[in-house]
């Protein structure tokens, strides 16, 4: 079955705007996605690897990318495809916390 890298963009203030019967909804479907076997896990604090022209490794704290919301969490999902993916992702807590998801498919045929 196909696998999508989904990533949840959300904050404090819009999941704590989010009613409680939304959210106990939206974290009973993660519950639900991790039963199914999805890898889920919250966002740690990430730091920047390189090594230009495998000459040496170099690191640096912090995200590379800037975004209006933070990172929230990450998630690794089987869907049958691109739209069943979008489904089983649109009720979680970013989706309706304020935030976004973004769903990524995965070419693993490489």
């Amino acid at each position: 079955m196909p696998r999508f890298l989904t990533i949840g963009y959300g904050d404090r203030s819009g999941y704590d705007a989010t009613s409680d019967t939304l959210r106990t909804a939206a974290h009973a479907q993660d519950a639900m996605l991790k039963a199914a076997g999805a890898v889920i896990g919250v966002a740690g604090r990430p730091v920047q690897v390189r090594n230009p022209g495998a000459g040496g490794v170099q690191r640096k704290e912090g995200a590379y990318l800037r975004s209006d919301l933070p990172i929230a969490g990450f998630a690794l999902i089987e869907a049958a495809d691109l739209e069943d993916a979008i489904a089983k992702v649109s009720t979680t807590p970013c989706a309706v916390a304020q935030g976004v998801v973004e769903v990524w498919p995965l070419d693993e045929s490489r």
